[in-house]
């Protein structure tokens, strides 16, 4: 058995005009270290299978196994990414994530748990933001706030929902490169979740077909809904580190975002 399994999920609300199926036969296999993308239209499905893979819906058939055990709720071994920040207004940038650390790590000492939040706010450049609130900084500010917090708690998987999607281009790519950053491992436990304890497995949604490319190890491509289920999974062979430039200008990266277009939009992507 892989490190994830979705195993026959399907999904249907009810509603008032009878039952709605969003999602049908999705059956997934994740490695412990794989970085997956989840890509389609609007409407297909890939923010509802975060959601049950995060415990925060229950699927109506089939089931999510992560590490061996059922998910059967939210839980602190996942750490969840939405494109809103979802950041308490009220509590600055260190508090957001304090608080998170503080429940997660009970047993930590109070030293322990700031030197966890500084070593994170640290690494997404927010330490000298960190007493002002959400309305006083920026959006690319939010999710690196955001960000840290999820990353803070050491999950076994990182559950990302489109978290740089409502960002320019330029802040997206480098919030990008700091994920990639941040998904290695740290030497030092004594700031950390426990050794190695790097959060080094993602499953991200996005509409983005080169995010997906330069971040993931596998792109699955979702079917249109109602409906909706698994189209294909594309391998991407670039070899890590990955650098952005050099991303670019590899033969592989044109070949793959041709393929993902045509499954897309059902029309290549045009040569200059």
């Amino acid at each position: 058995m892989s490190y994830l399994e979705i195993e026959n999920m399907s999904k249907v609300y009810s509603t008032k005009k009878g039952d709605f199926q969003v999602l049908q036969n999705i059956n997934l296999s994740i490695e412990r270290g794989e970085f997956v993308s989840l890509i389609g239209h609007s409407g297909c499905g890939k923010s509802t299978i975060l959601n049950i893979v995060a415990g925060l819906e229950k699927a109506t058939t089939g089931q999510v196994i992560l590490d061996g055990a059922p998910v059967t709720g939210p839980g602190p071994d996942r750490g969840v990414v939405f494109q809103n920040y979802s950041l308490l207004p009220w509590f600055s940038v260190w508090e957001n994530v304090y608080e998170v650390v503080d429940a997660v790590f009970r047993d930590r000492s109070k030293d322990e748990k700031k030197a966890i939040v500084e070593r994170y706010l640290t690494v997404v450049g927010l330490w000298n933001h960190r007493h002002k609130r959400p309305d006083e900084i920026s959006g690319g500010m939010k999710q690196r706030a955001a960000i840290a917090r999820a990353f803070a708690v050491g999950p076994q998987v990182l559950l990302l929902d489109e978290p740089f999607g409502a960002l320019d281009a330029l802040t997206r790519a480098t919030l990008q490169d700091e994920l990639v950053t941040l998904m290695k491992p740290t030497e030092d436990s004594s700031v950390d979740g426990g050794p190695n304890s790097g959060t080094d497995t993602v499953i991200m949604v996005t509409h983005d077909i080169d995010e997906a490319i330069f971040l993931s190890d596998r792109i699955v491509v979702m079917t249109n809904g109602p409906s909706a289920t698994i189209e294909t999974i594309i391998n991407v062979p670039i070899k890590r580190p990955r650098v952005r430039r050099d991303v670019l200008h590899d033969p592989v990266y044109n070949e793959l975002k041709e393929e993902l277009l045509e499954y897309l939009h059902g029309s290549p992507v045009i040569s200059r």
